[in-house]
């Protein structure tokens, strides 16, 4: 065994770190960069001291994930200095701005690579080229070409995983950056999205999660006649699948026939995340978001008359400017209306380049936290009181592992997306098992597995 691990360490180029911030598609790009640096013999490492290449996956949809960045690239001065052949590479959203990429360059001579959203699939040449040229290697595309070609991808899990299906976005929605840096949408073909949750299935994956900035407005780029209720359809079909998730759905676009194609189908989970950003019509209309507080709660009673049990989670931006009292009273409004299981709320933050940066009346950071939480306060009364309703019950669950809190006992997720700590004194990592809920808090589902 040990001749075994001295000719794997053979093998072994060095070791890659990849830190990611942002979302879950920027979580996907980061999987195909450790992905490409396996293939290139390269293993991944925690420790920051040890690692050969560095890779930053950004994220610019908030402020503060900006800040981070540049505090970690600042960081990373140190590291290159003990180590001058280590290659730092800083990528992703962040990177689409021209004033950001200036700055990397001016302030940040130590970092050896800097590339976009658009050509993360030239990152193999970038790689290299980046070993031969000593100063900063600058590769950014304003647009991308066509959809983005396959990559390899090294997956945390060997049971769940991510697949884009749709690219880009097209709805300018005044306060996000994410349409300037991920370009115009465009859907991927059903075929190739069916050829790889088949060959996920094949290696063992059990449960996928879609991936777009808009999932709804799948196939709205194509001749035919084919939309997201299409391609869910076609995948509920793929044996030894066991679960669809899907993100992010923006409510304007979710359909009754989408809604009816979930309730029949087998595998999609009922989970739906429909991110409602504001309950004032005055300011989703300042917002560009499409809907109004009617059109949104008829949605959502749509949602419950055809799947009682199913479960309803948003995103709320409070402090968007102009946002009164009144305002605010109103997105409160919609929440003790809608009841949602859950809420991801923000205060609003400026994004340079967006209309709303621009806007007069721009709300201070006092009125702005102390909305939030109001809000916060508001939200987790309701979730609470949603998950205590499980008490007693047993549900369905998908095991994720060990739990991170408790190595002793194991943790999992419902059909409707709800975290269960369970105890167990067997790994089942991918399987699908019912647990008995005996305790609840606004977050968590505790329970017993149920042989």
């Amino acid at each position: 065994m040990a001749e075994n691990n001295q000719n794997e360490d053979k093998n072994i180029k060095g070791f890659y770190r990849t830190i990611t911030y942002g979302c879950q598609m920027n979580e996907h790009d980061s999987e195909k960069l450790a992905g490409v640096l396996q293939n290139e013999g390269y293993q991944p490492t925690t420790e920051l001291e040890k690692a050969d290449i560095i890779v930053l996956n950004t994220c610019c949809v908030r402020e503060n994930a900006e800040l981070k960045v540049y505090g970690k690239v600042g960081s990373l001065k140190e590291y290159k200095r003990e180590n001058p052949d280590l290659l730092i590479g800083i990528c992703g959203c962040m990177m689409q701005q021209e004033e950001v990429v200036q700055e990397i360059k001016e302030k940040y001579s130590h970092v050896d690579m800097v590339f976009g959203t658009h050509n993360i699939h030239e990152f193999p040449r970038l790689l290299k080229e980046a070993k031969e040229v000593p100063k900063t290697l600058i590769d950014v595309w304003e647009e991308k070409e066509g959809l983005i070609p396959d990559l390899p991808s090294r997956r945390e899990s060997d049971h769940k995983a991510w697949v884009t299906i749709i690219y880009g976005c097209n709805n300018f929605c005044t306060y996000c950056i994410v349409p300037y840096v991920r370009g115009r949408e465009k859907s991927r073909p059903v075929k190739d999205i069916v050829s790889e949750v088949e060959k996920l299935v094949e290696e063992g994956v059990k449960e996928v999660t879609l991936l777009g900035q808009n999932v709804n407005s799948y196939g709205h780029d194509f001749d035919k006649n084919i939309d997201f209720a299409d391609l869910l359809k076609e995948l509920d079909q793929i044996k030894g699948l066991a679960r669809i998730r899907y993100m992010t759905s923006h409510p304007r676009d979710f359909t009754n026939d989408l809604i009816d194609t979930i309730a029949n189908t087998e595998k999609v989970c009922q989970h739906f995340h429909l991110p409602i950003q504001s309950g004032s019509d005055r300011i989703l209309k300042e917002m560009n978001r499409g809907y109004s507080q009617t059109e949104y709660l008829n949605l959502v009673k749509n949602i419950r008359k055809k799947m009682p049990d199913a479960a309803i989670s948003t995103d709320i931006i409070v402090g968007f400017p102009g946002e009164t009292e009144e305002d605010f009273a109103e997105t409160l409004k919609v929440v003790k209306e809608a009841r949602f299981d859950m809420a991801y709320t923000f205060k609003y933050s400026q994004r340079s380049g967006t209309p709303a940066a621009e806007m007069k009346e721009q709300i201070t950071e006092e009125v702005k936290k102390a909305r939030l939480q109001r809000l916060m306060d508001l939200q987790s009364t309701i979730s609470d009181e949603k998950n205590q309703s499980l008490v007693g019950k047993t549900v369905e669950v998908f095991g994720e592992g060990e739990s991170k809190k408790d190595e002793d006992k194991q943790m999992g997720r419902t059909r409707t997306n709800k975290i269960v700590i369970f105890n167990s004194d067997s790994g089942l990592t991918g399987e699908l098992i019912s647990v008995k809920i005996n305790k609840a808090t606004s977050w968590t589902l505790f329970g017993d597995l149920v042989k």
